[in-house]
Protein backbone atom coordinates (compact mmCIF):
# COMPACT_ATOMS: atom_id res chain seq x y z
CA UNK A 1 0.00 0.00 0.00
CA UNK A 2 1.88 3.52 -0.94
CA UNK A 3 1.30 6.71 1.23
CA UNK A 4 -1.11 7.99 -0.71
CA UNK A 5 -3.42 5.56 -0.59
CA UNK A 6 -3.27 5.13 3.35
CA UNK A 7 -3.80 8.18 3.80
CA UNK A 8 -6.65 8.86 1.57
CA UNK A 9 -8.67 5.94 3.45
CA UNK A 10 -7.40 6.93 6.82
CA UNK A 11 -8.72 10.44 5.92
CA UNK A 12 -12.34 9.31 5.28
CA UNK A 13 -12.52 7.18 8.43
CA UNK A 14 -11.83 10.33 10.08
CA UNK A 15 -14.13 12.18 8.31
CA UNK A 16 -16.81 9.35 9.50
CA UNK A 17 -15.22 9.79 13.25
CA UNK A 18 -15.62 13.61 12.94
CA UNK A 19 -19.10 13.37 11.65
CA UNK A 20 -20.36 10.46 14.54
CA UNK A 21 -18.70 12.92 17.43
CA UNK A 22 -15.99 9.71 17.99
CA UNK A 23 -12.19 10.69 18.83
CA UNK A 24 -11.21 7.41 17.52
CA UNK A 25 -11.75 3.72 16.25
CA UNK A 26 -10.72 0.39 17.46
CA UNK A 27 -10.66 -2.07 14.48
CA UNK A 28 -11.10 -5.47 14.67
CA UNK A 29 -12.17 -7.20 12.06
CA UNK A 30 -9.09 -8.61 10.03
CA UNK A 31 -10.00 -7.11 6.27
CA UNK A 32 -10.49 -3.36 7.83
CA UNK A 33 -6.96 -3.70 9.48
CA UNK A 34 -5.32 -4.70 6.26
CA UNK A 35 -6.93 -2.12 4.38
CA UNK A 36 -6.51 0.79 6.52
CA UNK A 37 -2.72 -0.48 7.44
CA UNK A 38 -1.61 -2.90 4.70
CA UNK A 39 -0.70 -5.82 7.43
CA UNK A 40 -1.95 -9.09 6.32
CA UNK A 41 -1.04 -11.00 9.46
CA UNK A 42 -3.59 -12.33 11.94
CA UNK A 43 -4.71 -11.56 15.38
CA UNK A 44 -3.60 -7.69 15.66
CA UNK A 45 -5.87 -4.39 15.73
CA UNK A 46 -5.58 -0.91 14.54
CA UNK A 47 -6.55 2.05 16.65
CA UNK A 48 -7.35 5.42 14.76
CA UNK A 49 -7.28 8.36 16.23
CA UNK A 50 -7.15 12.15 15.28
CA UNK A 51 -3.67 12.07 14.65
CA UNK A 52 -2.04 8.66 14.39
CA UNK A 53 -2.36 5.27 12.77
CA UNK A 54 -1.60 2.20 15.32
CA UNK A 55 -1.11 -1.22 14.93
CA UNK A 56 -1.60 -3.55 17.78
CA UNK A 57 0.41 -6.81 16.99
CA UNK A 58 2.43 -9.36 18.79
CA UNK A 59 6.23 -10.74 18.49
CA UNK A 60 5.39 -13.23 15.50
CA UNK A 61 4.13 -10.40 13.59
CA UNK A 62 6.87 -7.55 14.19
CA UNK A 63 8.95 -7.89 11.38
CA UNK A 64 5.86 -8.78 8.84
CA UNK A 65 4.19 -5.55 10.52
CA UNK A 66 7.33 -3.28 9.84
CA UNK A 67 7.89 -4.20 6.51
CA UNK A 68 4.12 -3.75 5.40
CA UNK A 69 2.58 -1.12 7.59
CA UNK A 70 3.13 2.34 6.07
CA UNK A 71 3.86 5.72 8.45
CA UNK A 72 2.02 3.42 11.11
CA UNK A 73 2.66 3.19 14.72
CA UNK A 74 3.49 -0.80 15.45
CA UNK A 75 2.70 -1.52 19.15
CA UNK A 76 3.72 -4.87 20.78
CA UNK A 77 1.64 -6.71 22.70
CA UNK A 78 2.85 -9.63 25.13
CA UNK A 79 2.02 -12.88 23.25
CA UNK A 80 0.13 -14.18 26.27
CA UNK A 81 -1.96 -11.28 27.13
CA UNK A 82 -5.27 -11.09 25.07
CA UNK A 83 -6.01 -9.01 22.43
CA UNK A 84 -8.73 -7.00 24.20
CA UNK A 85 -7.16 -6.43 27.12
CA UNK A 86 -3.70 -5.06 25.54
CA UNK A 87 -6.27 -3.10 22.90
CA UNK A 88 -7.77 -1.78 26.55
CA UNK A 89 -4.88 -0.05 28.06
CA UNK A 90 -2.93 0.80 24.67
CA UNK A 91 -6.59 2.90 24.09
CA UNK A 92 -7.18 4.23 27.61
CA UNK A 93 -3.49 5.65 27.29
CA UNK A 94 -3.67 7.81 24.15
CA UNK A 95 -4.39 11.50 24.81
CA UNK A 96 -7.28 13.50 24.13
CA UNK A 97 -9.10 10.40 23.49
CA UNK A 98 -12.25 10.15 25.65
CA UNK A 99 -15.22 8.60 23.48
CA UNK A 100 -13.93 5.61 21.16
CA UNK A 101 -15.95 3.56 18.59
CA UNK A 102 -15.88 0.07 18.46
CA UNK A 103 -16.20 -2.21 15.47
CA UNK A 104 -19.47 -4.00 16.22
CA UNK A 105 -18.26 -7.61 14.86
CA UNK A 106 -16.34 -7.72 18.13
CA UNK A 107 -17.59 -10.15 20.55
CA UNK A 108 -19.84 -9.32 23.53
CA UNK A 109 -16.51 -10.81 25.95
CA UNK A 110 -13.91 -8.59 24.41
CA UNK A 111 -16.14 -5.68 24.12
CA UNK A 112 -16.28 -6.28 28.17
CA UNK A 113 -13.05 -6.48 28.49
CA UNK A 114 -12.04 -3.74 26.14
CA UNK A 115 -14.20 -1.36 28.04
CA UNK A 116 -12.91 -2.49 31.42
CA UNK A 117 -9.33 -1.80 31.01
CA UNK A 118 -9.95 1.45 28.83
CA UNK A 119 -12.21 3.14 31.24
CA UNK A 120 -13.24 5.73 28.18
CA UNK A 121 -16.61 5.75 26.90
CA UNK A 122 -17.27 3.13 24.42
CA UNK A 123 -19.85 3.14 21.17
CA UNK A 124 -20.40 0.12 19.15
CA UNK A 125 -20.53 1.46 15.15
CA UNK A 126 -20.33 -0.25 11.93
CA UNK A 127 -20.19 0.32 8.32
CA UNK A 128 -17.15 2.89 9.12
CA UNK A 129 -14.60 0.84 7.07
CA UNK A 130 -16.47 -1.42 4.79
CA UNK A 131 -18.58 1.68 3.83
CA UNK A 132 -15.35 2.52 1.54
CA UNK A 133 -13.81 -0.42 1.48
CA UNK A 134 -16.70 -1.16 -1.20
CA UNK A 135 -15.57 1.06 -4.14
CA UNK A 136 -12.63 -0.52 -5.46
CA UNK A 137 -9.13 1.60 -6.27
CA UNK A 138 -7.58 0.71 -9.35
CA UNK A 139 -5.31 -1.42 -7.57
CA UNK A 140 -7.84 -3.55 -5.70
CA UNK A 141 -9.61 -3.75 -9.26
CA UNK A 142 -6.37 -4.65 -10.51
CA UNK A 143 -5.65 -7.37 -7.60
CA UNK A 144 -9.09 -8.81 -8.63
CA UNK A 145 -8.90 -9.00 -12.09
CA UNK A 146 -5.62 -11.41 -11.73
CA UNK A 147 -7.50 -13.76 -8.81
CA UNK A 148 -10.51 -13.67 -11.89
CA UNK A 149 -7.80 -14.62 -14.70
CA UNK A 150 -6.15 -16.85 -12.57
CA UNK A 151 -8.97 -18.95 -11.30
CA UNK A 152 -10.31 -18.95 -15.29
CA UNK A 153 -7.00 -20.18 -16.20
CA UNK A 154 -6.77 -22.92 -13.71
CA UNK A 155 -10.22 -23.59 -14.77
CA UNK A 156 -9.25 -24.52 -18.05
CA UNK A 157 -6.65 -26.60 -17.07
CA UNK A 158 -8.57 -29.15 -15.17
CA UNK A 159 -11.45 -29.12 -18.26
CA UNK A 160 -9.17 -32.12 -19.39
CA UNK A 161 -9.22 -33.78 -16.15
CA UNK A 162 -12.88 -34.23 -16.33
CA UNK A 163 -13.81 -38.02 -17.08
CA UNK A 164 -15.95 -40.95 -16.11
CA UNK A 165 -14.80 -41.97 -12.24
CA UNK A 166 -12.76 -39.20 -11.13
CA UNK A 167 -14.45 -38.09 -7.67
CA UNK A 168 -15.65 -34.88 -6.37
CA UNK A 169 -12.38 -34.28 -3.81
CA UNK A 170 -10.18 -35.15 -6.65
CA UNK A 171 -11.78 -32.47 -8.48
CA UNK A 172 -11.54 -30.33 -6.12
CA UNK A 173 -8.06 -30.71 -4.91
CA UNK A 174 -6.67 -30.45 -9.12
CA UNK A 175 -8.28 -26.99 -9.14
CA UNK A 176 -7.18 -25.65 -6.11
CA UNK A 177 -3.59 -26.90 -7.06
CA UNK A 178 -4.01 -25.49 -10.12
CA UNK A 179 -4.73 -21.89 -8.57
CA UNK A 180 -1.62 -22.54 -6.68
CA UNK A 181 0.76 -23.46 -9.86
CA UNK A 182 -0.74 -20.49 -11.06
CA UNK A 183 0.38 -17.55 -8.71
CA UNK A 184 -2.97 -17.55 -6.25
CA UNK A 185 -4.97 -20.09 -3.64
CA UNK A 186 -8.56 -20.80 -3.27
CA UNK A 187 -10.34 -17.92 -2.10
CA UNK A 188 -12.94 -20.75 -0.27
CA UNK A 189 -13.80 -23.83 0.16
CA UNK A 190 -14.37 -24.95 -3.73
CA UNK A 191 -17.43 -26.62 -4.22
CA UNK A 192 -17.45 -29.60 -6.76
CA UNK A 193 -21.50 -30.86 -7.17
CA UNK A 194 -22.11 -33.99 -9.57
CA UNK A 195 -25.33 -34.86 -10.69
CA UNK A 196 -28.05 -33.95 -7.98
CA UNK A 197 -25.70 -32.84 -5.71
CA UNK A 198 -26.17 -29.88 -7.35
CA UNK A 199 -29.03 -28.54 -5.75
CA UNK A 200 -27.40 -28.19 -2.58
CA UNK A 201 -25.97 -24.42 -3.18
CA UNK A 202 -22.99 -24.77 -0.29
CA UNK A 203 -22.47 -29.10 -1.31
CA UNK A 204 -19.01 -30.14 0.11
CA UNK A 205 -17.21 -32.30 -2.26
CA UNK A 206 -17.35 -36.00 -1.67
CA UNK A 207 -16.09 -39.57 -2.87
CA UNK A 208 -18.66 -39.28 -5.01
CA UNK A 209 -17.71 -40.18 -8.46
CA UNK A 210 -18.65 -38.95 -12.52
CA UNK A 211 -20.68 -40.88 -14.25
CA UNK A 212 -20.74 -41.19 -18.06
CA UNK A 213 -23.68 -39.14 -18.17
CA UNK A 214 -23.63 -36.79 -15.25
CA UNK A 215 -23.91 -32.78 -14.67
CA UNK A 216 -21.42 -30.99 -13.12
CA UNK A 217 -21.26 -27.60 -10.47
CA UNK A 218 -18.12 -25.93 -9.67
CA UNK A 219 -18.52 -22.95 -7.44
CA UNK A 220 -14.41 -21.85 -6.90
CA UNK A 221 -12.42 -18.72 -7.27
CA UNK A 222 -8.54 -17.57 -6.53
CA UNK A 223 -7.23 -15.25 -3.58
CA UNK A 224 -4.40 -13.08 -5.31
CA UNK A 225 -2.50 -10.54 -2.95
CA UNK A 226 -5.27 -10.31 -0.63
CA UNK A 227 -8.38 -10.12 -2.87
CA UNK A 228 -11.13 -12.69 -4.06
CA UNK A 229 -12.93 -13.89 -7.41
CA UNK A 230 -15.94 -16.29 -7.48
CA UNK A 231 -17.08 -17.67 -10.23
CA UNK A 232 -19.73 -20.60 -11.07
CA UNK A 233 -19.90 -22.64 -13.75
CA UNK A 234 -22.74 -25.75 -14.19
CA UNK A 235 -22.59 -27.58 -17.30
CA UNK A 236 -23.79 -31.28 -18.51
CA UNK A 237 -21.11 -34.28 -19.13
CA UNK A 238 -22.13 -35.91 -21.94
CA UNK A 239 -25.93 -35.59 -23.62
CA UNK A 240 -28.11 -33.44 -20.77
CA UNK A 241 -31.49 -34.58 -20.24
CA UNK A 242 -34.39 -31.64 -21.88
CA UNK A 243 -34.96 -30.45 -17.94
CA UNK A 244 -31.63 -29.70 -17.69
CA UNK A 245 -31.18 -27.78 -21.34
CA UNK A 246 -34.52 -25.97 -20.45
CA UNK A 247 -33.13 -25.03 -16.81
CA UNK A 248 -29.59 -24.16 -17.98
CA UNK A 249 -30.94 -21.49 -20.63
CA UNK A 250 -33.93 -19.95 -17.99
CA UNK A 251 -30.38 -19.18 -15.76
CA UNK A 252 -28.75 -17.64 -18.64
CA UNK A 253 -31.50 -15.57 -18.75
CA UNK A 254 -32.15 -14.31 -15.46
CA UNK A 255 -28.27 -13.70 -14.90
CA UNK A 256 -28.23 -11.56 -18.52
CA UNK A 257 -31.33 -9.63 -16.87
CA UNK A 258 -29.66 -8.95 -14.03
CA UNK A 259 -26.62 -7.84 -15.97
CA UNK A 260 -28.66 -5.80 -18.32
CA UNK A 261 -29.62 -3.20 -15.36
CA UNK A 262 -26.27 -3.25 -13.04
CA UNK A 263 -25.04 -0.07 -13.49
CA UNK A 264 -23.70 3.40 -10.71
CA UNK A 265 -26.88 4.59 -9.47
CA UNK A 266 -29.74 1.07 -9.77
CA UNK A 267 -30.77 0.28 -6.55
CA UNK A 268 -29.99 -2.77 -5.30
CA UNK A 269 -33.47 -4.60 -5.11
CA UNK A 270 -34.06 -3.97 -8.44
CA UNK A 271 -30.86 -5.98 -9.62
CA UNK A 272 -31.82 -8.47 -7.63
CA UNK A 273 -35.65 -8.65 -8.97
CA UNK A 274 -34.49 -8.72 -12.32
CA UNK A 275 -32.58 -12.10 -12.20
CA UNK A 276 -35.47 -13.64 -10.04
CA UNK A 277 -38.54 -12.63 -12.34
CA UNK A 278 -36.99 -14.53 -15.13
CA UNK A 279 -37.00 -17.53 -12.59
CA UNK A 280 -40.39 -17.16 -11.53
CA UNK A 281 -42.10 -16.40 -14.87
CA UNK A 282 -40.58 -19.80 -15.96
CA UNK A 283 -42.40 -21.32 -13.50
CA UNK A 284 -38.99 -22.75 -11.87
CA UNK A 285 -38.45 -22.21 -8.00
CA UNK A 286 -36.85 -19.18 -7.21
CA UNK A 287 -33.63 -19.92 -5.54
CA UNK A 288 -33.45 -18.86 -1.73
CA UNK A 289 -29.95 -16.94 -1.82
CA UNK A 290 -29.09 -13.76 -2.47
CA UNK A 291 -28.50 -12.91 -6.22
CA UNK A 292 -25.18 -11.41 -5.76
CA UNK A 293 -22.29 -9.88 -3.29
CA UNK A 294 -19.70 -8.04 -3.38
CA UNK A 295 -16.16 -9.24 -3.33
CA UNK A 296 -12.88 -7.87 -2.33
CA UNK A 297 -10.44 -8.50 0.69
CA UNK A 298 -13.98 -10.30 2.00
CA UNK A 299 -15.19 -13.46 0.01
CA UNK A 300 -18.75 -11.99 0.61
CA UNK A 301 -19.20 -8.12 1.81
CA UNK A 302 -20.91 -5.10 0.40
CA UNK A 303 -22.92 -4.65 -1.72
CA UNK A 304 -25.30 -7.36 -1.14
CA UNK A 305 -28.16 -8.22 -3.98
CA UNK A 306 -31.13 -9.14 -1.65
CA UNK A 307 -35.10 -9.03 -1.55
CA UNK A 308 -34.62 -6.27 1.25
CA UNK A 309 -31.30 -4.77 0.19
CA UNK A 310 -31.55 -0.96 0.59
CA UNK A 311 -29.00 1.34 -1.16
CA UNK A 312 -27.70 1.36 -5.32
CA UNK A 313 -25.07 0.42 -6.91
CA UNK A 314 -21.91 2.89 -6.70
CA UNK A 315 -18.95 3.28 -9.15
CA UNK A 316 -16.05 1.18 -8.79
CA UNK A 317 -18.30 -1.49 -6.53
CA UNK A 318 -16.93 -5.47 -7.67
CA UNK A 319 -19.64 -8.05 -7.21
CA UNK A 320 -21.21 -11.17 -8.51
CA UNK A 321 -24.26 -12.09 -10.31
CA UNK A 322 -25.32 -15.43 -9.28
CA UNK A 323 -29.04 -17.02 -9.74
CA UNK A 324 -29.63 -20.79 -10.03
CA UNK A 325 -32.13 -23.22 -10.29
CA UNK A 326 -32.01 -26.38 -7.34
CA UNK A 327 -34.34 -28.74 -8.08
CA UNK A 328 -33.46 -31.33 -5.23
CA UNK A 329 -32.91 -35.16 -6.26
CA UNK A 330 -32.51 -33.96 -9.34
CA UNK A 331 -30.32 -30.97 -10.55
CA UNK A 332 -29.08 -27.90 -9.77
CA UNK A 333 -27.18 -25.22 -12.01
CA UNK A 334 -25.78 -21.49 -11.03
CA UNK A 335 -24.10 -19.02 -13.20
CA UNK A 336 -21.64 -16.87 -11.55
CA UNK A 337 -19.55 -13.89 -12.94
CA UNK A 338 -18.02 -10.95 -11.45
CA UNK A 339 -18.63 -7.73 -12.74
CA UNK A 340 -17.08 -4.13 -12.31
CA UNK A 341 -19.66 -1.45 -12.20
CA UNK A 342 -19.44 1.56 -14.15
CA UNK A 343 -21.22 5.10 -14.71
CA UNK A 344 -23.03 3.80 -17.41
CA UNK A 345 -22.95 -0.06 -17.09
CA UNK A 346 -20.69 -2.79 -15.94
CA UNK A 347 -17.90 -4.84 -17.44
CA UNK A 348 -17.92 -8.68 -16.70
CA UNK A 349 -14.43 -9.71 -15.62
CA UNK A 350 -14.94 -13.33 -15.57
CA UNK A 351 -15.31 -13.20 -19.59
CA UNK A 352 -11.83 -15.27 -19.51
CA UNK A 353 -14.23 -18.09 -18.15
CA UNK A 354 -16.87 -19.24 -20.88
CA UNK A 355 -19.94 -20.53 -19.82
CA UNK A 356 -20.89 -23.90 -21.75
CA UNK A 357 -23.81 -26.39 -21.04
CA UNK A 358 -21.95 -29.05 -22.46
CA UNK A 359 -18.56 -29.90 -21.60
CA UNK A 360 -17.15 -30.03 -25.61
CA UNK A 361 -13.27 -30.90 -26.05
Amino acid sequence: MTTEIRKERVATVRAQLRRLGLDGLIVTKPENVTYLTGFAGGDSWAIVTKKELILLTDSRYIEQAQKECVNTRIAQRPGAEPIAQAGGKLAGKLKSVKTVGVEKSISLGMYEVLRKKAGLSLKPVAGIVEEPRSIKDRHEAAAIRTAASIAAKAFGEILQRIVPGITENELAGALDLEMRRLGGKNAFETIVAFGPNGSRPHHRPTPRKLKAKDTVLIDFGALYQGYHSDLTRSFAFGTPTADYRAAYRVVERAQAAAIAVAKAGAPLVDVDAAARAVIRESGLPVYGHGSGHGIGLEIHENPFLRETAEGVLQTGQILTIEPGVYLPGKLGIRLEDDLLITETGCKIITAECPHMPILQR
